[in-house]
């Protein structure tokens, strides 16, 4: 585990000299164009672009640095990044350590957030530009972000700036959990049209066929962060969904669970009722352009850890695109 963990100086530093020595070698021998991908991760199959949601590495150090090296190592070159790694990079306000004290940990959690919510209002771009080019770089591209800044509690420069600090990312959608109260989707989308920027809400076992139908009403950058994985597990079928409603999806986070009737356990891909290779085989064969989202949330098995997984489930869907 140590070995991960990289400082943000000699990331930066081994990556330059890998670029350089890339450069140099493609300059001598006449290596052909494309030798600048060389060393850099693909998870494009047939079209497909699978991702990870950073969430799914939220059992290892979870810098911002750390995350982009777990994704080189697992062969994923598309990221739903979460908010607390990059807005650390960013310079963010840390939380208060938990002190034990039910009323005094609360007074704290209050001022914090209060402190946070001024950071976001004021933050300039500049470091979320640059963590999109150090992600970039390296082959990585960030077309999701979701901090905790789009809650029915935050203020408007806080939704503002998660749309905004979504953009420098190089992300077309921030993502939140799906607001109970119509007039919060109203608000978020809103809000989304000025920086045009889709805010993509996920859903859980309480999704429906037509769950987001009024927010998309509400607003055009109103839009679906489908989970066909929780679909599943509420007893519906994801791929009627996908072909209904792929003009909405903004993203898709995918991952495998037994149905409703079998119990909704969250297994392997490969062990579960969630039709993977389907919907995957769906998207190449339709063309549709928004990205699979890897969401670990199995079990991790003896002796392996959430890089080495998140790696089988991007082999997992390189095999189901070959077919």
């Amino acid at each position: 585990m140590s070995e991960r963990k990289l400082s943000r100086r000699r990331f930066l530093a081994s990556a330059s000299v890998a670029a350089v020595g890339i450069g140099v070698a493609s300059r001598a021998f006449g290596v052909p164009a494309y030798i600048r991908n060389l060393g850099k991760p693909n998870s494009l199959f047939k079209g497909v672009q699978v991702g990870v949601i950073t969430y799914s590495f939220r059992t290892m150090p979870s810098s911002a640095e750390e995350l982009l090296s777990y994704c080189l190592e697992a062969n994923v070159s598309a990221v739903e990044l979460m908010g607390p790694a990059a807005e650390a990079f960013a310079g963010a306000p840390q939380p208060p350590a938990k002190s034990g004290d039910g009323e005094e940990e609360k007074g704290e959690r209050k001022a914090y957030l209060s402190t946070l919510a001024d950071w976001r209002a004021q933050v300039p771009m500049t470091k979320f530009e640059q963590l999109r080019k150090i992600y970039n770089d390296a082959g990585v591209s960030i077309y999701g972000y979701k901090p905790s800044a789009l809650g029915t509690n935050n203020t408007d420069a806080e939704i503002d700036y998660a749309f905004r600090a979504a953009k420098a990312l190089g992300a077309n959608q921030a993502n939140v959990e799906f607001p109970k109260d119509p007039a919060h989707t109203k608000r978020l989308g809103a809000i989304a049209a000025r920086n045009k920027v889709y805010v993509g809400y996920h859903g859980h076992l309480q999704q429906t066929f037509d769950m987001w139908d009024a927010a998309i009403e509400q607003s055009a950058y109103n839009a679906a962060n489908f989970d066909m994985g929780h679909y599943v597990a509420a007893g519906y079928d994801p791929i009627a969904f996908i072909e209904a409603k792929h003009r909405h999806i903004v993203s898709m986070h995918v991952k495998d669970r037994k149905s409703k009737a079998n119990g909704g356990a969250n297994l392997p891909w490969g062990e579960g009722d969630t039709p993977i290779t389907e919907a995957l085989q769906l998207m190449a064969m339709r063309n549709y352009k928004f990205p699979a989202t890897i969401e670990l949330e199995y079990p991790i098995p003896e002796g392996s850890d959430a890089v080495k997984e998140v790696a089988r489930c991007v082999a997992y869907a390189r095999e189901a695109l070959k077919a």
